[in-house]
């Protein structure tokens, strides 16, 4: 004889009632216990091996708003068709609405499905609506049948309803009168033993778990029985509120590069053409500011470059014939309204012109930035139009190339976690020697990071500087997705809760 608390020899008898094998959200609407009992009570069973607890996917129907409306007062052709009945068989459009009861709403709804349905012949030129056989007799369809069977009832599985019904999921899903949706259910499946055991079970003297102050005072104590305590027995898993993965990485790097001795670069989203494109050298005709190549602030559309006089001057004497940089320039007339063209930023650069064009530095220097960026990008599982830019320079009198290189490497090693680097030449009009950043882990393959270079005589030279400059802007995004194994860039901005309680604490 095997002896069971009264909630368990309640779950084994229901279970053993309703086929062996029941959800989670059933037993507890049958057994009127709450949801941490039952599974309590389901945690023990399965403990002794009276019951099996699995999940099970499941589809859901439920109706729209529409189709409870349509439930409760039959469809709209239904309703035209028996107008016309009671019309005589034939009657105008204008007074089989009429007739109808329909709302406006409903009206050509009601038209469209009882011509499709081929329930009824409608002359156009007339605007007449006849049976199409006065003699038959239309019965409910199965969409009809479907819609009663929901009436009073909450959603309910798919498997629940017969294969005729079934038929009508689709057609009734396409008027948006009911929706489907994949669940997936804990299911509490009764074992051979379990059978066997309810069948000699009894009921033991209810135990309690805590011995109040109450229970000794009165001597009651003395009659109870105290619940053992299983230190192995599995418990409900808890989810505790923590930061998103992908702001604590943030956060990291931050935290890294600060360690370093790098100072933060900050500045506004909204941002002059001027420091994001003319103060880089690149020219004004250059495709990647065009419409399809940065957005642009439509209302105001100009910024103000007062503050900046004597820079301007500068930048447009490079541009137009290379100034004092040993360049030729780009050889064209200057545009100083481009030059006040409010964008949001397309790169984190543009905070490295601001920073050397300040002078608020001392040689030698280092600074980074975190820069939400925005670019007109197709969206795909590598490229968001909105994304972050991590971006470095490191101000010194004996920088060379082989200085870059060496923080790019740290970089994609400790931050991303990669296994293999490699460098290729680039191109980019604000640096030279330029490089592209791409980066291998074992399982995961090759991405590419970014670009860097030193930046070019025409950059510095105009904002006052004059020793060079390694800079560098990777996709932090891509960064985190190596380091956490995502292949699609989206999964970042992921709105799914498993995968986000899921995510380890680093």
């Amino acid at each position: 004889m095997v002896d069971f608390r009264v909630q368990e020899l309640t779950i084994l008898s229901l279970l053993g009632r309703l086929g062996g094998k029941v959800s989670i959200l059933q037993l507890i609407q049958e057994s009127k216990l709450s949801d941490s009992a039952v599974m309590r009570a389901g945690l023990t069973l399965k403990e002794k091996e009276f019951i099996n607890i699995y999940s099970e996917p499941s589809t859901v129907v439920s109706l729209s708003s529409e189709g409870k409306l349509h439930a409760e007062k039959n469809l709209p052709e239904r309703n035209l068709l028996n107008s016309i009945i009671g019309l005589g068989g034939s009657a105008t459009l204008d007074k089989a609405y009429a007739e109808s009861g329909l709302s406006k709403q409903f009206e050509q709804i009601a038209l469209g499905w009882i011509i499709r349905k081929k329930w009824c012949i409608f002359d156009s030129k007339n605007r007449l609506l006849s049976l199409s056989n006065p003699k038959k007799l239309i019965l409910a369809g199965n969409d009809e049948k479907l819609l009663r069977y929901f009436l009073g009832k909450k959603p309910v599985s798919l498997d629940s309803i017969t294969e005729d019904l079934q038929s009508a999921i689709d057609v009734l899903r396409k008027r948006k009168l009911l929706y489907t949706e994949e669940k997936t259910y804990r299911m509490l499946e009764i074992t051979t033993l379990g059978t066997e055991a309810v069948k000699e079970a009894k009921i033991v003297t209810e135990k309690v778990t805590q011995l109040t102050p109450n229970l000794i005072i009165s001597g009651k104590w003395k009659k109870l029985k105290l619940q053992e305590y299983n230190i192995k027995a599995p418990v409900a898993k808890t989810w505790p509120g923590k930061k998103h993965p992908y702001l604590r990485f943030l956060e990291e790097v931050r935290n890294t590069l600060v360690t370093l001795g790098f100072k933060e670069m900050t500045g506004s989203t909204v941002e002059l053409s001027f420091f994001n494109f003319d103060a880089l050298y690149t020219p004004q005709d250059h495709p990647a500011r065009e419409i399809f190549g940065i957005y642009q602030v439509k209302d105001p559309k100009f910024g103000d470059l007062s503050g900046y006089a004597q820079t301007l001057e500068k930048v447009e004497a490079t541009h137009e014939n290379g100034w004092k940089t040993g360049s030729t320039g780009w050889d064209y007339k200057y545009s100083r309204s481009e030059a006040k063209r409010l964008i949001l930023r397309g790169h984190g650069t543009c905070l490295s012109a601001r920073t050397l064009q300040s002078k608020n530095f001392d040689v030698p220097s280092k600074f980074f930035s975190i820069a939400r960026c925005y670019r007109p990008e197709v969206v795909d599982k590598t490229h968001l139009s909105e994304f972050n830019q991590v971006e470095g320079i490191v101000v010194d009198e004996k920088l060379t190339l082989r200085d870059l290189l060496g923080v790019l490497a740290r970089f994609a090693i400790e931050v991303a976690g990669a296994d293999k680097i490699r460098f290729k030449p680039d191109y980019f009009p604000f640096t030279e020697p330029s490089v592209e950043l791409s980066a291998y882990k074992k399982g995961y393959g090759w991405i590419e990071f970014g670009g860097s270079g030193i930046f070019r005589p025409e950059v510095t030279v105009p904002l006052g500087v004059k020793v060079p400059v390694i800079a560098w802007g990777l996709g932090i995004d891509r960064l985190f997705m190596m380091r956490s194994g995502i292949t699609d860039i989206r999964e970042i901005f992921s709105q799914s809760l498993d995968w986000l309680r899921r995510k380890e604490v680093t």
